[in-house]
């Protein structure tokens, strides 16, 4: 088996390991990030829904820029929302803050139930630079 390339963020390297999981993974020139919440450095969720998205994309923000990249190269996003009828708008009213200009990544938005008490939650993959 190959040896995984894991990529962690500064400050958070114990809240991947109790939970048994990596931040994210380079390979073949890309970079497969797991899914981020608004989780606060303890690993539990923003209340507030528009600081949970910010906390959420920051928390992205700091994996990417550990692998050496930036929201420009993300190529696809799929995010979790739980009830996204009633709650879309406000999350979208966020994203500006942090995609930059068109063109934009591809994009697959999933309504949930139960995301660990989080109501929000997003994950990329983004080309390496070379």
């Amino acid at each position: 088996m190959t040896q995984r390339d894991v990529v962690f963020p500064a400050g958070r390297q114990a809240l991947y390991e109790r939970n048994r999981y990596s931040p994210a993974i380079r390979s073949n020139g890309f970079l497969f990030v797991s899914g981020q919440v608004g989780s606060t450095e303890d690993g539990s969720p923003e209340p507030d829904l528009e600081d949970q998205v910010r906390l959420a994309f920051n928390n992205l923000k700091a994996i990417l820029a550990a692998a050496g990249c930036s929201f420009d190269d993300v190529i696809d996003v799929t995010v979790f929302i739980v009830d996204p009828e009633s709650i879309f708008e406000r999350i979208w009213k966020v994203v500006p803050e942090f995609w930059g200009d068109a063109p934009h990544p591809t994009l697959t938005g999933v309504g949930v139930t139960w995301l660990y008490g989080f109501q929000f939650e997003i994950k990329v993959i983004a080309k390496l630079p070379e």
